[in-house]
């Protein structure tokens, strides 16, 4: 839409009746003829840097500084391509026109000025630098010479060049010096650094490299350059690598916050199975330790616990092994902690092995009757490791009634039924025999499934003692859908 600088906008089209008491024209003019944007309340934009341009002597002024353009310039402000920067620290918004665009943002303003401006001709000509309508389609790699050199290395410059798009295609590395860090955030771009890395030499991936190394952190999390993070993790080399590994590990907690993130995640991993040296792995495990309950607990988290499992050895993860046994329970009752644990049971030996199944066969009882936690009993009763079996046996005998008639401990009761030795198994079964009420069992949603397991795994007299107690209860049972599973079957024979 069409601005101007005398504190007013033309709306092009549009009743004022449609706009709203913000969006009046009346309503967004500043004593001073500053603009203000719908968003911004009068006291906010009246007290921010006047950007209307006028003419003194022949020189264009920037409202809000007594010193025309020329003497900002000349005392370090520099103007290049068109590009006037005015001091810092201003709060404005973004406008632009076919010829020069003003960009202001918290702590950095840029001004680009008509390139074709003669100030002799007076204000009517100044006033037309924003004048005119918003630049139609992507702005091209030509456009952006006269902008992004200005942009500096500031991180508020670097976000402000962000805000723009670059063209889809580039011919060369050479056209996108300069720019790389920008391209890197966007989908096409991304896709031809990523194949620079192929198809390029080594002095590629340096530039490259070096273009992006103070902002690898933010393109770990970013929705494209987390691919480019990836791939430049396979083919840098070592002093590179660790160049990377130095930024995410700068701040305290920072690599962990990577983890957690959608895209982050992705990155790190690959960092994980990319360390090479002692020095890159005790960075890591410093900087994952602090976060270990964060991140196996977390949806992204849990797969970078797991890629240190895979890829680093017993000793560098003993970190996880005693983290796991400390807050097994916690953990074992997590959905995504509970599958975490079983693999830190797979990956440790030893002593550390040795302490996680302790841990987790001291707590059973309590972990067999929970959501997630009854598959890290049922996981430790597999390994059939007798001091573990034995521990969580003795927890259960006297509770596999209450246990069989529990959504998530009946399966728990059931892998008994399948893995306990026969000795184990005959008591197992005898106990849910000698119930007052085993006719419940057998009309229960749950306990009618142990029933069944029964069944199957009972041989000889238990068996027959088994049939013969069903049979018993078969008329009070008949019109129960849970018991005509179990009448229905031929392993009612003797």
């Amino acid at each position: 839409m069409p601005l101007s600088f005398n504190g007013g906008m033309a709306f092009s089209g549009l009743p004022h009746n449609l706009l709203g008491p913000q969006m009046h024209p009346r309503g967004m003019g500043c004593w001073n003829g500053t603009m203000r944007s719908p968003w911004q309340n009068k006291d906010q934009a009246c007290n921010v840097l006047n950007l209307s341009p006028s003419l003194s002597n022949g020189e264009l002024i920037v409202h809000g500084s007594p010193r025309p353009v020329r003497n900002m310039l000349n005392q370090g402000i520099p103007l290049s391509n068109g590009l006037a920067r005015p001091r810092a620290h201003s709060n404005v918004g973004a406008f632009s026109n076919e010829d020069g665009f003003i960009i202001q943002g918290d702590g950095l303003n840029y001004v680009m000025i008509n390139k074709g401006l003669d100030c002799s001709r007076g204000l009517n000509k100044a006033k037309d630098i924003g004048a005119s309508k918003h630049r139609e389609g992507r702005l091209q790699l030509d456009n952006w010479s006269q902008f992004a050199p200005a942009c500096g290395n500031s991180k508020n410059a670097a976000k402000l060049c962000t805000s723009f798009s670059l063209p889809p295609k580039y011919n060369s590395l050479a056209e996108a010096r300069g720019y790389i860090y920008l391209i890197a955030k966007d989908q096409h771009g991304c896709r031809f650094l990523q194949r620079l890395f192929d198809e390029g030499t080594r002095e590629d991936v340096e530039m490259i490299f070096k273009e992006i190394i103070d902002h690898v952190v933010e393109l770990m999390m970013n929705p494209f350059g987390n691919y480019l993070m990836q791939k430049l993790l396979e083919v840098c080399n070592e002093q590179q690598r660790m160049q990377i590994l130095l930024m995410a590990t700068e701040e305290p907690g920072q690599l962990v916050r990577i983890s957690l993130n959608t895209h982050g995640t992705r990155v790190v991993q690959k960092l994980i199975e990319t360390l090479k040296t002692r020095q890159q792995i005790s960075l890591v495990v410093s900087a994952l330790e602090p976060g270990f309950l964060s991140l196996i607990k977390d949806l992204n988290g849990n797969h970078v616990v797991q890629r240190c499992l895979q890829c680093l050895s017993c000793e560098d993860n003993k970190f996880i092994f005693i983290a796991a046994a400390k807050y097994c329970v916690d953990i074992a009752t997590h959905q995504h902690g509970c599958c975490v644990l079983q693999r830190c049971i797979s990956h440790s030996t030893g002593e550390y092995r040795d302490n996680l199944v302790e841990e987790i066969s001291s707590n059973g009882l309590l972990l067999a009757q929970d959501a997630y936690g009854n598959y890290v009993v049922q996981f430790i009763l597999e390994l059939k490791i007798p001091s573990a079996t034995s521990t969580l046996i003795s927890q259960f005998e006297g509770n596999y009634v209450h246990l069989s008639s529990q959504k998530f401990s009946s399966h728990v009761v059931e892998k008994c039924l399948m893995v306990l030795n026969d000795e184990s198994r005959s008591k197992l079964i005898h106990e849910l025999l000698s119930t007052a009420h085993f006719e419940r069992l057998l009309q229960d949603p749950h306990a009618n499934y142990v029933v069944q397991t029964a069944l199957r795994v009972s041989e000889g007299s238990l068996h027959n003692s088994l049939v013969e107690a069903i049979e018993s209860h078969k008329a009070i049972s008949r019109n129960s859908p849970y018991s005509k599973r179990i009448l229905s079957q031929k392993l009612l024979k003797k």
